[in-house]
């Protein structure tokens, strides 16, 4: 028997998780308690399984871990099951149209992870699925990576509304995700980056003013912060420059006298992988205001927690 609490998609009601603004901060506070609840379920090994019968596509253009094993550990404890496709083995290797793929992925599924470069891709491919897609990556946005971040914050400390965190580092998809979420739920963010990596004022709402400022050193960024955040100095894509931005970044690690201008709670997150010594010392990483361990296991819970959200709405 079918005890799937997923709901059949209802026209006008489809709704897709391709950017943090993408949703609001009310529909964020129903899934950080959410994934509380989920991850206490966890703990407890108590079976929950709205999503049974239900089948996730997982489509990987760029490489994973933490993306691929969340998703599909979170899928299989959600009762539903995962299919993993790589582009390079799919026909969408071989130049078929994004269009046409997600017409025929999306009558074969129930909901759809895309791990992909451009965020045009993901927007496209949206624009002709028939049942929710979920941004996995992107160059330009990593949402379900911020959600997992603010919700360990939350966790640990509260609401995020009003705090301050730091960016210190390159002008990736993490940060431009950070100033989004800054804008939907009520905090600033200080972003930090050597000249030749800040910010484009183009990709930048108008909103952004309201919750971002850019500092001219990573002193700066970190003073009196409730969160210091770092990433790669080279991220996917990249590589041919890592020489001229080992050069350009070096005053730019988060070592124990950075963090020492943090509040004395503040907590240092890195959405991994992470290259010790370089974005960041491994004193500050392993150290006791790092919560990266924590972080990483939380993309679980709140993927599970979006997942459920984005098939069954609000459940009491």
């Amino acid at each position: 028997m079918n005890t799937s609490l997923a709901k059949p998609q209802v026209p006008g009601q489809l709704k897709h998780y391709l950017q943090f603004t993408d949703l609001t901060r009310s529909e964020y506070d129903y899934l950080f308690a959410r994934s509380a609840w989920l991850k206490t379920k966890f703990k407890s090994y108590e079976t929950w399984h709205p999503l049974h019968d239900r089948t996730l596509a997982m489509i990987f253009e760029k490489q994973s871990t933490r993306t691929r094993l969340s998703f599909e550990a979170g899928i299989h404890q959600l009762g539903g099951h995962a299919v993993y496709l790589n582009t390079r083995d799919t026909q969408l290797g071989r130049g078929e149209p994004v269009e046409d793929a997600a017409q025929v992925i999306s009558r074969m599924t129930d909901i759809i992870m895309i791990r992909t470069f451009g965020q045009d891709i993901i927007e496209r491919f949206a624009a002709n699925s028939r049942v929710p897609v979920i941004n996995g990556l992107t160059n330009e946005f990593h949402p379900c990576q911020v959600l997992a971040d603010i919700f360990t914050f939350v966790e640990a400390r509260g609401p995020i509304a009003g705090k301050t965190v730091a960016w210190v580092g390159d002008a990736n998809n993490m940060a431009y995700t950070w100033i989004q979420a800054a804008e939907v739920l009520g905090f600033q963010v200080r972003f930090s980056a050597p000249t030749g990596y800040t910010l484009d004022p183009a990709r930048l709402s108008a909103a952004a003013a309201n919750h971002l400022t850019v500092c001219n050193s990573p002193e700066d960024a970190c003073k009196d912060a409730d969160l210091v955040s770092t990433d790669v100095w080279t991220s996917m894509g990249f590589e041919d420059e890592n020489s001229s931005r080992m050069a350009a970044f070096k005053n730019w690690m988060v070592s124990d006298s950075l963090m020492a201008l943090a509040k004395p709670n503040a907590l240092f997150m890195h959405c991994l992988p992470v290259h010790r010594g370089e974005e960041v010392s491994a004193s500050v990483i392993d150290g006791p205001q790092s919560v990266v361990w924590e972080e990483a296991e939380n993309r679980l819970h709140v993927q599970k927690a979006l997942m459920e959200y984005l098939l069954c709405g609000r459940l009491d």
